[in-house]
């Protein structure tokens, strides 16, 4: 099926967009907690940019993804929902705001008038507000459902902001740390089937998605853009869910900073509602890659619904069932007496 995206533009896009550059840190390979780490100037001018980018792609009445009626330069904020892990040093709720500023950068359109007849324009040249929902660790499972040990990142840092180790490193060697850092976590955040652990990383994000779109096709919806700021490890698992690597192998492993990917939504000639997806790995690539989902460059919303289902987590509930977690992240609560793989039931062995 090719994309039957009209002349009249997008009814909605979700993004997800990756963080931009940050200083150094280090997770657990067993728990995933991980220390402290802050974006960087060079982080926030990756997100400044991707969020330039998005506007020029989705908010220009001159590009073919325009979409439809969403407010170009004051930000309508009934029209965006944007959400961010909070976890971290803030690196993803920071990354969030720096995209939107180039979103939506100042403008001085967005005075207002008071009744006095005094003009008030908003701080630093027009800045515009968009709220962010924040996700904090405890609070939901939803952005951070596998909480690596990662030599590259180490490597890369160094080599980013360390002179002496810019200087002295073989030239190779960032290449081949890249590579098995990209093999390992692709092996971690992949499985053989859809509904399996393998995939935690899109799993609990795919209901936000769906509902996101979801709602894009109602007549009362006002939402026109979803975003959430997230890390790389969702894009692993849902290129891999949505059989993307099999046309795209390169796609595999670490999407780079400031990535993003845009499940846009469209309408056919029928009226029928269709999604696409696309990729921009980071501020090297300068234009989205259209890829296949299952084959197709676009599938109806039904279909894509019907295809990744099974393979969604929608509850905390469901959450500490599917990682054997009793104790952690509110799974205490729950009633685990009939759970066959913690206690045996039906397979013959118990405790």
């Amino acid at each position: 099926m090719v994309n039957t995206t009209t002349a009249a533009g997008l009814v909605g896009v979700v993004l997800l967009a990756r963080h931009g550059d940050r200083t150094t840190y280090y997770q657990d390979p067993n728990t995933y907690n991980s220390t402290q780490a802050y974006i960087t100037p060079l982080g926030e001018q990756q997100e400044f940019e991707l969020g330039s980018f998005l506007r020029n792609t989705y908010l220009n009445p001159d590009s073919p993804s325009f979409i439809q009626n969403i407010s170009t330069d004051v930000v309508n904020v009934d029209q965006l929902t944007v959400r961010a892990d909070a976890g971290g040093g803030n690196v993803i709720l920071n990354s969030a705001y720096a995209l939107l500023q180039g979103l939506y950068p100042s403008t001085q359109k967005s005075a207002i008038t008071l009744a006095n007849g005094t003009t008030i324009l908003p701080p630093l040249g027009g800045y515009q507000y968009v709220p962010v929902e924040s996700l904090e660790f405890w609070q939901s499972p939803s952005l951070t459902s596998w909480m690596d040990c990662e030599i590259y990142d180490h490597v890369n840092v160094q080599y980013t902001y360390n002179q002496t180790y810019y200087e002295t490193l073989p030239p190779t060697f960032l290449q081949q740390a890249r590579y098995y850092t990209d093999w390992l976590q692709s092996n971690i955040f992949t499985d053989s089937v859809s509904n399996g652990i393998g995939q935690i990383a899109i799993r609990t994000l795919l209901p936000e998605v769906f509902w996101a779109l979801g709602n894009m096709t109602k007549t009362s919806n006002k939402v026109k853009m979803n975003i959430q700021e997230i890390d790389y490890k969702p894009f692993i698992s849902l290129f891999n869910v949505t059989n993307a690597t099999l046309t795209d192998p390169d796609i595999s492993g670490i999407a780079n900073y400031a990535a993003a990917v845009a499940l846009e939504l469209s309408q056919d000639s029928q009226g029928q509602y269709e999604v696409s997806m696309k990729f921009k790995n980071g501020t090297e690539d300068n234009q989205f890659r259209q890829l296949k989902m299952f084959g197709n460059t676009s599938i109806t919303f039904d279909s894509f619904i019907q295809h990744l289902f099974s393979t969604t987590i929608n509850s905390t509930n469901n959450w500490c069932f599917s990682c054997n977690q009793t104790v952690l992240r509110g799974c205490s609560v729950f009633n685990y007496s009939n759970d066959p793989f913690l206690y045996g039931y039906g397979t013959g062995y118990t405790r």
